[in-house]
């Protein structure tokens, strides 16, 4: 991890109007979702944030959707623009697998569109079993 970034999981230190403006207007996945929606997907996930120590921002975030004990969806990465190849997304994802492999979970999944080499390095690969994975996708995803 660079020397001047620190990972964390705790919620008090996650700045919700930045994390809510990048998802909000910067994903491809979030892209107009509102603050309500937004306040209540964190308070129902377990949230991650990598923080510039020199100057305290939030450089990046993740949230994990999680029964804490068989499944975990990781989802909502992002890492600022301006943040981007310095190994803040590595750092990222380190820390969130680092606190979910207590919970000893059978699976965590996630969908990406553009980060395919990320999540490679951390055992994600395509469902051996696709055929047995179905959706049911809610009116805004239509």
């Amino acid at each position: 991890m660079p020397l001047d970034i620190e990972f964390s999981s705790d919620p008090a230190r996650l700045d919700r109007d930045r994390v809510h403006a990048w998802l909000a207007e910067e994903s491809y996945w979030a892209a107009g979702r509102s603050r309500e929606a937004h306040d209540a997907a964190m308070a129902a996930s377990r949230n991650y944030g990598v923080y510039d120590t020199r100057t305290g921002s939030q450089l990046a975030y993740a949230r994990v959707i999680t029964d804490g004990v068989t499944f975990a969806w990781l989802c909502d990465v992002f890492v600022a623009v301006e943040a981007r190849g310095r190994g803040i997304g590595i750092a990222l994802i380190d820390g969130v697998m680092a606190d979910l492999a207590s919970l000893d979970l059978k699976r965590i999944a996630l969908t990406t569109a553009d980060a395919h080499g990320l999540y490679e390095r951390y055992g994600f690969g395509p469902v051996p079993d696709p055929d047995q994975w179905m959706a049911r996708m809610g009116p805004a995803l239509r």
